[in-house]
């Protein structure tokens, strides 16, 4: 769970631990629970302290299961992680997934593929999500993402952040604001808005002593 602004830990847990009930109804038990909290699945198993358990416990001595029940895939894999940890993870256990109905089995061709592409439709999915957040972000709130701001604009204060700040206390978002005097700066749009080349109007401005971004605002 990595979304702890939005999802209490008592409600999510119960909704994964139901459809892991289900998925093993009359079929087992669980033994032991396991749940990250605030933590990205985009994290390696061994940086999650909880997946970090639940791996000691796989090759521990004294583990209390022969199955591993995965309430959520969203929740667990990301990417490539499902194919990384099969061959220590799953080494005398089975792995059981909604996806599968029930156990997998690393021997089906199928099972693979379709595992193969859930993995690929989340990671699709989460970028597609990232860039439209990022670009909207842009967009409409004029909100600075990070890096150098494009030529022509300067980082200015733009107030407190709107989402919870981490580390707390860091809470400060900034936003683009023009740099360049108001001819010079429509100018530019209006030349390339005409056709004219980015890389010919960069030309000119070097050629008429106006300064790249770096010169302009070094301290950015």
């Amino acid at each position: 769970m990595s979304t702890i602004d939005f999802q209490d830990r008592a409600s999510s847990c119960q909704r994964q631990r139901d459809y892991a009930d289900d998925l093993i109804a009359a079929r087992g038990r669980i033994a032991v629970e396991f749940l990250d909290e605030g933590i990205s699945r985009r994290v390696a198993w061994s940086d999650r302290p909880q997946a970090s358990r639940l791996l000691d416990a796989v090759t521990g001595a004294a583990r209390e299961f022969d199955a591993i029940v995965v309430g959520e895939y969203e929740r667990a894999f990301h990417g490539q992680q499902l194919e990384q940890l099969t061959p220590t993870l799953f080494g005398g256990v089975q792995l059981w997934l909604p996806e599968t109905y029930g156990p997998v089995d690393f021997d089906s061709l199928r099972q693979l593929a379709l595992l193969g592409l859930h993995s690929q439709r989340e990671v699709s999915r989460a970028r597609h999500r990232t860039t439209a957040a990022m670009r909207a972000q842009a967009e409409l709130q004029g909100r600075n993402l990070g890096g150098r701001p494009p030529y022509g604009y300067r980082l200015a204060d733009a107030g407190p952040h709107p989402n919870r700040p981490t580390p707390p206390g860091d809470d400060a978002s900034t936003a683009w604001s023009p740099a360049l005097p108001p001819p010079r700066f429509r100018r530019i749009f209006e030349q390339r808005l005409a056709g004219r080349s980015v890389s010919s109007i960069a030309r000119a401005l070097n050629d008429n002593g106006v300064p790249c971004p770096s010169g302009a605002d070094p301290a950015s």
